[in-house]
């Protein structure tokens, strides 16, 4: 397999990759990732096989506003709406009841889904052509560093996926914070880019209200 790496704007044939169960690495704004069709099991089969991840470790999907988490999601609550309003697109991962439509190889076989927005015009642009969330952990092989660069990415997956998006350096270079909503007050599962005081700030204004 040859990896085609796309510079420019045109992204019909990353979306036609991802409609065919293909793989691409994409930019966001914390770090590359690799990403496939969420609702494909087999896309996201071969996203485990790539990265040699293990099985028993979920993958958080990307979609592209909260009307799209609403598809594969059982519940919203209203927290993360307001930090959905307030933060995305953005470096924050929500955990929420996944509906049944979701494969349960994305989960691991749990109950529960990572949803988030990014950061990057490509990367939406992607998912609009598509109309899909996309299943997307790092663009690195387990447990190796995260890349911040589609060089990076092509590194790792050269001859191993179809496409990498080049969207320039990630601006931000590390992983999104991680919140747990299905349990009141929410926990945080992953300390990342955006900071902990920040999110409790939006919150606590909201319940001003």
């Amino acid at each position: 397999m040859k990896t085609l790496v796309i510079s420019s704007d045109d992204l019909s044939y990353a979306a036609e990759v991802i409609l065919h169960g293909g793989l691409v690495a994409v930019p966001t704004d914390t770090v590359y990732g690799l990403a496939g069709n969420a609702l494909d099991a087999d896309a996201v089969a071969s996203i485990y096989e790539v990265k040699n991840r293990p099985a028993i470790k979920p993958i958080i999907l990307l979609v592209s506003g909260i009307d799209v988490a609403e598809k594969v999601c059982a519940s919203i609550p209203e927290s993360a709406r307001v930090f959905a309003e307030a933060f995305w697109p953005g470096a924050l991962s929500f955990v929420l009841p996944k509906r049944g439509s979701v494969p349960d190889i994305v989960t691991a076989g749990g109950s529960t889904i990572g949803v988030r927005c990014p950061d990057h015009p490509k990367t939406l642009e992607l998912m609009r052509l598509t109309g899909l969330p996309l299943a997307a952990p790092s663009a690195n092989l387990s447990g190796m560093p995260a890349p911040k660069t589609a060089e990076e990415a092509l590194e790792y997956f050269d001859g191993k996926i179809d496409c990498v998006l080049d969207g320039g350096a990630c601006t931000l270079g590390f992983e999104s914070t991680i919140l747990d909503l299905t349990v009141e007050p929410f926990r945080v599962l992953r300390r990342g880019a955006l900071p902990e005081e920040e999110i409790r700030r939006v919150l606590s204004s909201a319940l001003r209200y």
